[in-house]
């Protein structure tokens, strides 16, 4: 068991239980291994604690629980590099941030590819500028209707 100090406190952690990014979060491309903090509240946020450096940290969501219809499939690369077998599955998650006026957006243009099975995970960048780097969440009232027509209801 290993320690690390980060805002959360000190940080015990298993090597074997790291989230490992090949090439680094676009922007932190040497910080390699983060450890995925315990979600204490309800609700779809969680974050990473980089293990090389203590100030850095990412609040992540999957983002289909405010857009159900985003969608991100990794390339044949992509998987390479995620160690994915061909049956395997792979998530999607995004980086959440809050601005000084509390305003929460998710970034995505550049999504994060996670396998679970090997604990590697990739942040890419989507082409086409389809998505926005801070998409402001819907309001309530829409993300129910997505929600719904989603589900075919």
């Amino acid at each position: 068991m290993k320690k690390i100090p980060s805002r959360f406190g000190e940080i015990e952690y298993q090597e074997d239980n790291l989230l490992r990014f090949p090439e680094g979060p676009i922007g932190f491309e040497s910080l390699r291994d983060f450890v995925v903090m315990p979600n204490e509240k309800e609700g779809p946020l969680f974050w990473i604690q980089s293990v090389e450096d203590p100030g850095v940290a990412f609040i992540l969501t999957d983002p289909t629980s405010f857009f159900p219809a985003y969608r991100v499939a990794p390339d044949m690369n992509e998987r390479r590099k995620l160690q994915l077998a061909d049956d395997e599955v792979c998530f999607t998650l995004v980086v959440v941030s809050v601005s000084p006026e509390r305003q929460v957006t998710l970034n995505l243009a550049a999504p994060i590819l996670m396998a679970p099975g090997s604990r590697r995970a990739l942040q890419v960048i989507l082409e086409g500028g389809r998505y926005q780097s801070r998409t402001p969440l819907p309001a309530v009232e829409e993300a129910h209707r997505a929600v719904e027509a989603g589900s075919g209801k």
